[in-house]
């Protein structure tokens, strides 16, 4: 009995250092993901998919990078475990207030966090079918808040404990399954046709950019990217929707529109999208239409919109 109690009071002791901890690593990454994603920057994926979990339509939300809101919530979490910690022990009373009111609190937001995420592994495994070590990484960070959250104290009420839990579950899941609702539904309707697109390029070429897009299906080049990729749209817009229909792209994403996945592996250069394969060499990301243009030996007219 004695063995247990003193368990007990250790867990009680360092759970809200761990709290901290483990939010400050969830801080870290999040972090590392949202400065990646508003500045352009590619992330370092271990694994191939990573890339396509990152930049799918579920990435974003409110026009923001989901990653933000990751930042946001392990920002609030660690506020809230180390706020109590600082109090010296004099002041005891003020301690024990800011504790009973931080741990609902940490209760609610880790279990609204394990929520999320619970879906988003969900959408990675069955809708987008590819693996995000970042992802499955930061599910975890957020289990362990949750377990760490309900073993860090004596929870007096569990009925209650329950009964705000089945709550915050409800109004948590609902809330993610109304907001992801516009993406499930235009992904299944593109899914029924002859494969995945992505959203059209809809500003107008100009003669420059479709001279340059003919030149470039002349001399043989490629662009590899894949529906999904957001910088192979931002290629794509460059040119605008006359030039970007005759450039020679090749669709590397397996469900995508025409796709030659095959012809995407045999080449080891290609490690990211778009890559252009012009004369033999590779070049990887968006690149200026002056640009290829230099790369491809093109001697038309170069007043580019863009």
């Amino acid at each position: 009995m004695a063995r247990r109690r003193q368990e007990t009071l250790w867990i009680h002791r360092w759970s809200r250092p761990l709290i901290a901890g483990i939010a400050g690593l969830g801080i870290l990454e999040t972090g590392y993901l949202t400065w990646s994603k508003l500045t352009g920057n590619v992330v370092a994926c271990p694994v191939e998919g990573c890339d396509r979990v990152l930049n799918s339509p579920y990435a974003t939300v409110f026009g923001l990078p989901l990653p933000l809101f990751g930042l946001l919530a392990y920002g609030l979490v660690f506020v809230l475990a180390v706020l109590p910690l600082p109090v010296p022990a004099t002041q005891s009373d003020l301690r024990q207030t800011l504790e009973s009111r931080t741990w609902p609190l940490l209760f609610i937001l880790t279990l609204a966090m394990v929520i999320g995420s619970g879906y988003l592994m969900y959408l990675m495994a069955f809708e987008l079918k590819a693996i995000c070590p970042y992802c499955i990484t930061s599910a975890l960070f957020s289990l362990t808040l949750l377990i760490l959250t309900l073993l860090g104290r004596r929870w007096e009420d569990s009925g209650q404990l329950i009964f705000n839990g089945i709550i915050v579950g409800m109004v948590t899941l609902t809330a993610v399954l109304a907001l992801y609702a516009p993406i499930n539904g235009s992904s299944r309707a593109v899914a029924a046709g002859a494969g995945e697109s992505g959203p059209p390029v809809t500003n107008p070429s100009g003669v420059a950019e479709i001279e340059l897009a003919r030149h470039l299906k002349a001399v043989d080049a490629k662009m590899y990217g894949a529906w999904w990729c957001p910088h192979c749209y931002d290629q794509k817009a460059l040119f605008g929707a006359e030039a970007a229909a005759q450039i020679p792209y090749i669709e590397c994403a397996s469900d995508g529109k025409n796709a030659q996945p095959q012809q995407c592996r045999s080449h080891s250069e290609i490690t990211g999208f778009p890559t252009w394969e012009i004369n033999g060499e590779f070049y990887a990301g968006t690149q200026t239409l002056e640009k290829l243009a230099e790369l491809s030996g093109y001697t038309g007219s170069k007043s580019f919109r863009s």
